[in-house]
């Protein structure tokens, strides 16, 4: 397996170097992960993994006094050979609320001074239900398009033209035009990427 799997970061060369560390484990080191928004894991084509078998995808952020501890990203399989993680907010989560260590790849593992990611060959079944669980895209579309209707429409029933508006120095008011256009960015930008708003 080791030249089955890939890694990308952004603005740098791929990266296959993985070591295995067990038979069904596999590490390899993302220097200067500080400065990495995203990193795509990815199987090479060369080996697919063994029927009903996936691998999943944990993420660590070094730590001067400890032995890597990892958070599980998600997992790749030969139906899913690719996958898109985000971990620049891994390292604010982590520092806000630090998770409970987990230690997949066993704590003989000497401290890492750099980041990195590790593959588990595990049974995809197990993966499915262990994957944190995060709602599709079409669901934040689905979301996002409702959310921004219902205020939408909410806005424009408190609406008036400017002959039924009385002087109120206490009060502040947005052209309905405005809100139009938010509205229609909003949708455009959502229906680009119903992510958006997590950045």
């Amino acid at each position: 397996m080791l030249n089955a799997l890939g890694v990308i970061v952004s603005g740098r060369l791929v990266q296959t170097d993985f070591q295995q560390i067990s038979e069904s484990k596999f590490l390899i080191n993302i220097p200067e992960a500080d400065n990495v928004n995203h990193v795509v894991v990815f199987l090479t084509g060369t080996t697919p993994f063994p029927e009903g078998m996936a691998g999943a995808v944990y993420f660590s952020w070094p730590d001067p006094n400890a032995p890597p501890t990892w958070q599980l990203l998600g997992y790749i399989s030969n139906s899913k050979p690719s996958a898109i993680y985000k971990i620049s907010q891994l390292k604010k989560l982590d520092e806000i609320a630090p998770q409970s260590p987990v230690n997949v790849f066993g704590t003989n593992l000497p401290i890492s001074h750099i980041a990195q990611i590790g593959v588990s060959i595990e049974p995809e079944a197990s993966l499915i239900q262990q994957t944190p669980a995060t709602a599709s895209s079409d669901t934040y579309f689905q979301f996002g398009q409702k959310m921004i209707e219902n205020f939408f429409n909410f806005v424009s029933s408190f609406s008036l033209t400017q002959s039924q508006m009385v002087p109120n120095p206490n009060e502040t008011f947005v052209p309905l035009s405005t809100v139009q256009t938010w509205f229609t960015n909003f949708q455009r930008r959502l229906q680009q990427n119903p992510n958006f708003w997590k950045s």
